[in-house]
């Protein structure tokens, strides 16, 4: 019999928010609106599209491991220095980077109770001791008791922020205060998937605006920018900590197409304001929505919010009853949120008819 590791044998892997597309064929699931997955719901930059269009033929050849030319249109875009920047097959593949180069089994990684679990999967598949902080009472970060777990063996406190699945925002105060007070040794991961739509709040802390040197900050293209399905996260941290990070990367990722389209939405300036704008619409609707109808929710900061019903079966019903209407939302039981559902914005036109379909089925389960 071939060995398997314990830790191996009781990994769960990744759950994406798509898990109905798994049982239905692609035409069927192209007929249904999907506000599950935190997509980008006006599609990819018709930028990097053209992009891709104009580089098939060169799938051919390997890339640059570096990823050169996208790291420097990453540091151009943003003003930094290229040599603080690491790209990979996105925000997946750069956790796991940095949780390979600094951390060795049994050593602790800290974060939430409830957040994204690309960050679970990674510490658990690398036989890491994680530690979860509950949330606070209102679904956002505990900093303060995540401080006080922090132990000799800890080695990464994992942030996301806005959080995935809650929505709720650590605030610019809240982080400068936690900065001051994680002991040094202590590498911060702040993971801000989310950071085109929280950055619309003064009271965001943009993680670009920090240069400590126990900390990383996670992007990733696969939100606002349309390109999920490319793959390309990017770090940026301290070069000394950039370098261990290259030396576990694979070396050719993110691949040639996701590359040359990364390079393209990064000029998509026009895309991006419409994709804010579309959302920061839709986003109020659903609040607005919500709180008439009595449903509490969290007040997401990012392109989704989280909505609590009175139990595990009324969420699962309210999913069940979306979908034969067409939307599909996200059950979040996985995260330990048994009776919520993580619901994303669209289009006006899909929000507006999500709403519809909402108002009837609250109304059925009541």
């Amino acid at each position: 019999m071939i060995y398997v590791p314990d830790h191996i044998k009781t990994l769960r892997p990744y759950k994406s928010g798509n898990q109905v597309g798994k049982k239905i064929s692609r035409e069927q699931f192209k007929k249904l609106v999907n506000l599950a997955s935190n997509e980008n719901p006006l599609g990819a930059s018709p930028k990097a599209v053209e992009a891709i269009k104009n580089s098939v033929e060169d799938i051919a050849v390997y890339p640059n491991p570096a990823a050169t030319e996208l790291v420097n249109a990453i540091a151009k875009h943003f003003d930094k220095d290229p040599d603080c920047i690491i790209t990979g097959s996105g925000s997946d593949s750069i956790i796991a980077d940095v949780f390979k180069a600094f951390t060795s089994e049994g050593q602790e990684i800290i974060t939430a109770g409830a957040t994204f679990i690309g960050a679970y999967v990674n510490a658990k598949k690398l036989n890491r001791h994680l530690v979860k902080v509950d949330l606070k009472d209102d679904y956002s970060y505990d900093l303060d008791s995540m401080l006080r777990e922090i132990t000799r063996s800890t080695r990464i406190v994992y942030i996301a922020n806005p959080n995935n699945p809650t929505g709720m925002m650590v605030t610019r105060s809240e982080f400068e205060k936690f900065m001051e007070e994680v002991p040094s040794d202590v590498l911060v991961v702040l993971d801000e998937a989310y950071y085109t739509y929280a950055g619309e709040y003064e009271d965001y802390p943009n993680g670009f605006d920090y240069d400590h040197e126990n900390l990383i900050v996670l992007r990733t293209m696969s939100k606002s920018y349309g390109l999920a399905g490319a793959r390309v996260g990017f770090a940026y941290g301290p070069k000394e900590l950039i370098d261990y990070m290259y030396r576990v990367k694979l070396p050719f990722e993110p691949n040639i197409l996701a590359q040359k389209a990364a390079v393209a939405a990064l000029d998509d300036d026009d895309f991006i304001v419409k994709t804010t704008e579309t959302n920061s619409r839709n986003l109020a609707k659903l609040k607005t929505f919500f709180t008439s109808m009595g449903v509490k929710h969290t007040d997401g900061k990012a392109n989704f919010i989280m909505v609590e019903l009175g139990s595990e079966d009324e969420a699962l019903s309210f999913a069940e009853q979306s979908l034969q209407n067409g939307f599909v939302v996200r059950p979040l039981g996985v995260f330990g949120l048994d009776n919520c559902l993580r619901i994303n914005s669209g289009t006006d036109e899909q929000t507006d008819k999500a709403i519809e379909v909402f108002r009837q089925v609250i109304e059925n389960l009541k």
